[in-house]
């Protein structure tokens, strides 16, 4: 998979994941690693929290950021 960002006719850049937000190739120049906190657990009683990763691309992350 190629980034994104870099698709100008002839070059490639190879991805590294996929952004969360925009579900779009990104490599490692534009990516972003955010912390989320992930809930679960049982219905009734007292859930769980798990922080977890998140990616994102620097598009992404500056539009989450305004």
């Amino acid at each position: 998979m190629h980034c994104l960002d870099r698709r100008a006719p002839g070059t490639t850049r190879t991805a590294v994941g996929v952004c969360h937000d925009y579900g779009a190739a990104v490599r490692h120049g534009h990516t972003l690693v955010a912390h989320r906190v992930v809930r679960g657990g049982p219905l009734l009683g007292r859930p769980g929290e798990v922080t977890a990763r998140t990616i994102r691309c620097t598009t992404s992350a500056a539009a989450q950021a305004a």
